[in-house]
């Protein structure tokens, strides 16, 4: 079943044409590899899907619902969740406090309700439960009570990625998810994307590492110049001539 669907999505920039009719789906319960050179579009087009930018013509549907030109917050209500490349922890606060923030339709954040506690406090605790049982699954338990600005960055990768679960969504994306991350902590996260795939959940994701690609991706989408050039399973996107010359290049020997 289609997941997400883009058509004839088109951006212009000045002179610049960000984007030029690109239409691709995302299937439920895969994980979907967007690559492509810099300047190919993958941010603008993240940035679309999750109202931090809007078309210059074309649409999208996630599970048939239209949310083109929605706002960020009305994209995350209906299931789309995204992390960031630098990532964006509320460094003030700590582990596990950043975690509880980001659980879904919480009835204390409504001004009256938020005046009588004994109407929210059973969801508080189950929402504090949840942000553990998380903390515990990420290997950052131990640092529930640390601020999150003292965390390393693939710590706070990490984190994000918790956060961008603990929201519950149908749809998570994810930028550029192990760039800067050691190898251990890099480890560490692809297994807990193959652990939310094995879940159910739908990933889609910029990466530049082609191991990283070829390993968790049941999908890859090539674009360059704004443009989709390939789509298949990594194999096939790998080979695919055009993926060659406009981003592998010579460096295609080492991912055959």
């Amino acid at each position: 079943m289609t997941l997400l669907q883009t058509t004839s999505i088109s951006v212009r920039f000045g002179g610049l044409q960000a984007l030029d009719d690109v239409s691709i789906g995302v299937d439920a319960g895969h994980v979907t590899g967007l690559i492509g050179p810099n300047g190919a579009g993958k941010t603008t087009l993240f940035n679309i899907l999750t109202g931090f930018e809007h078309t210059g013509s074309g649409r999208w549907t996630f599970q048939g619902q239209q949310l083109t030109g929605r706002p960020p917050y009305r994209i995350a209500q209906a299931g789309v969740v995204r992390t960031f490349q630098l990532p964006r922890v509320l460094a003030r606060m700590t582990v596990l406090d950043n975690m509880k923030l980001a659980g879904a339709n919480q009835r204390g954040e409504r001004f009256f309700i938020a005046l009588v506690r004994p109407a929210w406090r059973a969801q508080e605790q189950r929402l504090e439960a949840r942000a553990l049982e998380l903390l515990e699954w990420l290997g950052l338990a131990r640092l529930r009570d640390d601020y999150a600005g003292t965390l390393s960055g693939g710590q706070r990768k990490l984190l994000e990625l918790g956060r961008a679960v603990m929201a519950e969504p149908a749809l998570l994306m994810l930028d550029e998810p192990t760039a800067g991350v050691n190898p251990v902590l890099k480890q560490s996260l692809l297994d807990r994307i193959d652990r939310l795939r094995e879940q159910g959940l739908s990933v889609l994701f910029v990466e530049h590492d082609m191991d990283v690609v070829t390993r968790i991706s049941d999908v890859v989408v090539c674009m360059a110049q704004g443009r989709v050039i390939a789509e298949g399973t990594p194999a096939e996107v790998i080979a695919d001539p055009a993926v060659i010359d406009a981003y592998l290049g010579t460096h295609h020997g080492e991912h055959a």
